[in-house]
This record gives C-alpha cells, sequence and structure tokens, in this order.
C-alpha cells in the first residue's frame, strides 16, 4: 500500500517544516528545501531527523 495523496499533503519536514515529496523510486520523502530524505518502512514514513539523509 502507497503513501495517500492526503498524507503527502499534509506532511513536512521536521526540521525546516518545508514540503517533502516521494521520490520517483518510491523509497523515501524528500524534503524540497533542505534536501533530506526521510526513509519508507514497511509503507511508513519514518519522520525522524536522526534517519533522514541530505541528497543534492
Amino acid at each position: 500500500m502507497a503513501i495517500s495523496k492526503e498524507l503527502l499533503e499534509i506532511l513536512v519536514c521536521p526540521l525546516c517544516k518545508a514540503t517533502v515529496e516521494m521520490k520517483p523510486n518510491g523509497s523515501g520523502l524528500k524534503c524540497v528545501q533542505c534536501h533530506r530524505v526521510y526513509p519508507i518502512r514497511d509503507d511508513i514514513p519514518v519522520m525522524l531527523v536522526e534517519e533522514a539523509k541530505v541528497e543534492d
């Protein structure tokens, strides 16, 4: 089961409060401002700053 559109609309980056977007491969949610990628495990986004990785 994928993450619903409604959930994506309300989720924000816990660090900078910017919008997050699904990565094309569906492996995580990427912040549009600070570029942190929050992993998705078992269809649940892990929105913890210490679990995120910074990407370009």
